[in-house]
């Protein structure tokens, strides 16, 4: 990966979430747009790019990580109640160990998100022979840490923490996938191995990106607004745009 790839990483988080800071009210109604974009998005480059590099592999068996990305993605949940999905429940607050667990939750999430990444340029390179759309997976793993961030930001000011505690938090949570993808560099991996990491991550984005589209309206009845409808339909676009390129 190149510097300014893990700099992206860090720094777009770090935005999403100082957002939060001084503009938590008024952010949020543009926020819940940004969070059902980007759930379109990963939603579809993870179906028509990411599971087809990873299953085009032999010796690699993505079905079997594709499920155990999914139910970590599960587990993980019960830490971090959904705030990886920008969601902040607002009858959840309550002690400052609920936020240190969502944080914790959070931040397993974003290092194991991180992995793949510094092998990814090499393994897109010998799948397809050109370094076109290698940048799908970094692009939406930045759209949904964006909103996650947001939401972890307004969770920890609603538990009371002082903001040098909250901005620390912050800067831990936007370091951890550059810190996954910097820690995985030192291995060194087959291309069967990276297609099985891959779809790790895949089974992850498929919880993820699904939740966020099944959650795209607060509402209980089953409704989508035209606004998230036409963001929804932009961000699969987007990525069937991006994959044809």
């Amino acid at each position: 990966m190149a510097f300014w790839e893990y700099a992206l990483l860090f720094l777009s988080v770090l935005g999403g979430g100082a957002l939060a800071l001084p503009f938590q009210n008024r952010a949020q109604p543009v926020m819940r747009l940004l969070l059902s974009f980007s759930g379109a998005y990963l939603l579809g480059i993870t179906v028509v790019h990411l599971m087809p590099g990873a299953f085009s592999v032999a010796g690699s068996s993505p079905s079997l990580w594709i499920l155990g990305g999914f139910f970590v993605q599960l587990l993980l949940e019960q830490l971090s109640r959904g705030v990886e999905h920008g969601h902040v429940h607002i009858h959840d607050k309550g002690p400052k160990s609920l936020a240190i667990q969502v944080m914790a939750g959070l931040s397993l999430h974003a290092f194991l998100e991180g992995l793949p990444l510094s092998h990814y340029d090499a393994f897109h390179m010998a799948q397809h022979g050109h370094e076109h759309g290698h940048y799908h997976l970094l692009i939406g793993i930045v759209l949904h840490k964006l909103p996650a961030a947001f939401a972890l930001v307004s969770l920890l000011l609603l538990s009371h923490f002082q903001k040098k505690w909250v901005i620390t938090c912050l800067a831990v949570f936007s370091a951890m996938s550059p810190l996954g993808a910097f820690s995985s560099s030192f291995l060194v991996l087959n291309q069967a191995a990276v297609a099985n990491l891959l779809g790790f991550v895949i089974g992850s984005f498929l919880h993820i990106s699904t939740t966020i589209l099944f959650e795209a309206d607060d509402s209980r009845q089953h409704h989508v607004s035209w606004a998230k409808l036409g963001v929804i339909v932009l961000g699969i676009a987007l990525a069937l745009a991006a994959d044809m390129a």
